[in-house]
This record gives C-alpha cells, structure tokens and sequence, in this order.
C-alpha cells in the first residue's frame, strides 16, 4: 500500500528511499552534462565517418539497453535501422549472458554497447567478434572494466560511463533515471557525429537544463499539489497503469515507464499507442478492472477486504507529427467506462527536450510509488 502522507514528508522520503533513487532522478541533468564531457574527452567530436552505417546494433543487459535502443530507434526513424541484440543465457548474471553478432553484420555497420556493470565476458568477445567483422564498435561502461580493455584492443571507441561516487555503495538498478542518462547521452553524440539523429552539444544541454527544471518542479520538497510526479504517484496508488502514448517521443517515455513501475516499485502496468490503444484495450476498459466494475455486493466486507484494483489511463502525449491527434477520441472512450485519465504533455522544445521532460516526470512517479510503498 501507499503512504500518501509520506509523499508530503521529505525527511521521511528521504529515509524511506534506501536505494537512492530520488537522488538519482534528481540528478539526471548532471549525467547528461558529465556523460557529453565524457564523450567529448573520448573524441567522439573528432571522429570522421564514412557516411551512415547500414545498421545500427546495440548491445547490452537489461532495461537501460533495452530503453536505450528503443529510444535510439524512435529518434533514427527510417534513416538506419536500430536493432538491439537481446542476449540469451539461464540467467541475468553477467557471466551467464551470451550475445551474438547477426550473420549479415559487418564493415558498413555499428556495434554500439551499454552496459552499467562492463564484466560480462560474452560483451568483450563480441566486441572483438566485431572487429574480426568489419564492424565499428563504440562502448559506454564503468572505466577500468574488462571490457574497456576489450574495446581498445579492438580498436573501437570507448567511453567512460558517467558515475557518482555512492554508485559503488549498492547495485545500481537498471531502471534508474542516472544509469538511463549515463548510457544513452554518449550514444547520442555518436549517431549525431554519423549523421543519423539531430543531438548536438546545444541539444545536450538543453535537455539537461530541462531535466533540472523538473527536477525542481517535482523534487520531495515540493508539496504533492504543485507536483506532477507525486500527484500521478498518488494517482496510481491502488490503480492499474494503462499507459497510452501519441507522438514520436512519448512512445519510448511510456515503454520505459511500464518498465519502471515494474522494476522500481513493483507494479504491473500495460502500455500502448494511440490510436491502436483504443481497440486494443477496449475490453479491458470494459471488463473487471474498469473503474466502474464494482458490483454492489451488500455483503462483502469493505473495511477488512482491500480495494479492488481498477485501471486508470495515463495519457503521455507530444507534438504529433501530422498535427493530427487522437487525444479527444481517447479521453471519450475512457470517460464512457467511468475510467479516469491522467495527462502529461512537455512544455514547447526540441525532441530531445520533449522526451527528457517525459521520461523525467514518469521516472519521479515512478520512485515516488516505490519509495512510498517500501516505508
């Protein structure tokens, strides 16, 4: 269950949060400015490339590769197809995960790998399974690592994950707003200097100057009135998340937050694309957990018994690109099951502004629901 009280309670949040996960997301633009350091310190900015790869593969363990190349792939569009290498193993530790090269993959394509651990054996080999292709391999990973070694022998590009001194105090979860930021941004700049997305260093900056601002708007001193993430934690406290997403970065923000509810805090949440979302979760909105399914059962014990589980719609929207939006249809048919919607939408700026102030506000939810339901 949810102390809502807490969310009022910055001392208490602060105690609470044992893994650091509001520090975290409160530090996000800092990531982003470190990691572009880093990058640049790299010679990221210096690189001379042949043109666009044919393909763009990335690699890496679990939700903060997974997040990144989806978001990488949204922002490519049809320009070079991303494809994340999923591993394959009987389990998710580092030494048990395998990935493997496609047998197309070679000298006209890019091997991108991020990971936030860096000594996974099976990553070195592929990174030297890449330079025996042909391939371009650039890393992002904790420095020191074997596989920052394995890189360099390579002859790939590699670059130091930004990282905080409290990182080392406890395992970083893979969901965390610092880990997502630490990955991706070096990445950004690489597909930038290649020609296939639009993120300068002014673009870095802004979006982490945006993820600053939020999180000011959205830190634990901020009553849950004022602030959108603790307003949608509370929202969400005994709710069924159905996130619904329209436009070009909403889509990945949405994923990612399914993703977090799940490993952060604990809770199931499904998630879809406007306007498919309507049909596909039609039945849901209409079946047991709508917000309306309560059946007035004179004698079921309402004190002793806990409240039922109802869906809620959270609608994370951006600018869509035709100008066309299927927002009104979706607020209709959620308000005709007696479901209530909660809506996020970025204030006006770049793509990569739009989707930092998304992610940022859902990942603050997200902590919220599991500092608040851990106390």
């Amino acid at each position: 269950m949810l102390d809502e009280s807490l969310l009022d309670t910055p001392e208490g949040l602060a105690e609470a949060d044992r893994r650091g996960l509001l520090r975290g997301a409160a530090e996000a633009g800092a990531r982003v400015r470190t990691a572009a350091r880093h990058a640049a310190e790299a010679g990221i900015g210096d690189l001379k490339p042949d043109g666009r790869p044919r393909a763009v593969l990335i690699a890496g363990p679990g939700a903060a590769a997974t997040h990144t190349a989806d978001l990488l792939g949204t922002l490519a569009g049809v320009g070079s197809p991303v494809v994340r290498l999923a591993p394959t193993g009987v389990a998710p530790a580092a030494g048990a995960l395998r990935w493997e090269l496609p047998g197309w993959a070679g000298s006209v394509d890019l091997l991108l790998i991020a990971t936030p651990d860096g000594t996974e054996p099976s990553l070195s080999l592929l990174a030297d399974q890449a330079y025996r292709r042909g391939c371009s391999v650039v890393a992002v990973a904790p420095a020191g690592t074997p596989l920052a070694e394995a890189v360099t022998g390579a002859h790939g590009l590699f670059v130091p994950m930004a990282t905080a001194p409290y990182d080392q105090e406890e395992p970083l979860a893979a969901s965390s707003s610092g880990v997502f930021w630490a990955l991706l941004t070096p990445l950004l700049a690489v597909l930038d200097r290649v020609g296939l997305i639009s993120a300068p260093p002014e673009a870095l900056e802004k979006a982490a100057d945006r993820l600053d601002h939020i999180a000011e708007r959205c830190g634990p001193a901020i009553a849950t009135y004022s602030n959108p993430a603790k307003t949608l934690a509370a929202e969400l406290a005994d709710a069924l998340p159905v996130v619904w997403t329209e436009g070009p970065s909403a889509g990945p923000a949405g994923r990612r937050f399914a993703a977090a509810l799940a490993e952060l805090a604990g809770r199931p949440a499904l998630v879809a694309e406007l306007p498919e979302a309507l049909s596909a979760h039609s039945a849901l909105l209409a079946g047991p957990l709508a917000a309306s399914a309560d059946p007035d059962d004179f004698f079921r014990d309402r004190v002793e018994e806990p409240a039922a589980l109802h869906a809620r719609v959270v609608l994370l929207r951006d600018r869509p690109i035709s100008g066309l939006t299927a927002a009104s249809a979706a607020r209709d048919v959620a308000l005709s099951h007696d479901t209530p919607i909660s809506e996020l939408e970025p204030e006006e700026g770049g793509d990569l502004e739009a989707l930092a102030e998304l992610i940022a506000v859902t990942d603050f939810a997200a902590v919220y629901l599991a500092v608040a339901s851990e106390a």
